[in-house]
């Protein structure tokens, strides 16, 4: 099966000068869709978000529809540009991950890689374990997702 998008969970490693392997299965679909220009950045660094370059001008493009004025919009922007950083992946499949994010997501060595369809999530191992257990879906929400056909 042959598809396209970014999906499910692939363990990675992070060098000792910050380069994320992407795993190859991401990474053939991120090269043939999208190119291998990206942009890192987080909301909250807790971990990394890796978007394709297109996937990341087609946000901001959204973006720069909110109006000026708006707090949430600066607030938003804010935090992407603070943990951002633009990348190319190189030769061997690596990609650089800012040096802030690194260090406030504890992104290093063995890490966690989830394909979110156009984008990768990525997480120190032992945090996204304990979000996993401390943030369990409830019933209310799995009823709002029942309404989304999901």
């Amino acid at each position: 099966m042959d598809v396209n998008l970014l999906m499910g969970h692939a363990p990675a490693r992070v060098d000792e000068k910050g380069r994320l392997k992407i795993p190859a299965g991401f990474r053939k679909v991120i090269e043939e869709r999208y190119g291998l220009d990206c942009f890192t950045t987080s909301m909250d660094g807790e971990h990394a978000i890796v978007y394709p370059m297109p996937v990341w001008l087609d946000l901001q493009a959204r973006l720069a529809k909110v109006p000026s004025a708006s707090l949430a919009k600066k607030k938003y922007a804010q935090r992407l540009a603070y943990y951002g950083q633009a990348g190319t992946i190189d030769a061997q499949g690596r990609l650089l991950v800012p040096t802030i994010l690194r260090e406030e997501a504890g992104i290093a060595d063995d890490v966690v890689v989830l394909g979110e369809t156009d984008h990768l999530v990525v997480w120190n191992e032992e945090r996204i374990k304990r979000q996993l257990a401390d943030m369990p879906l409830t019933p209310d929400e799995l009823k709002e997702l029942e309404l989304h056909g999901v």
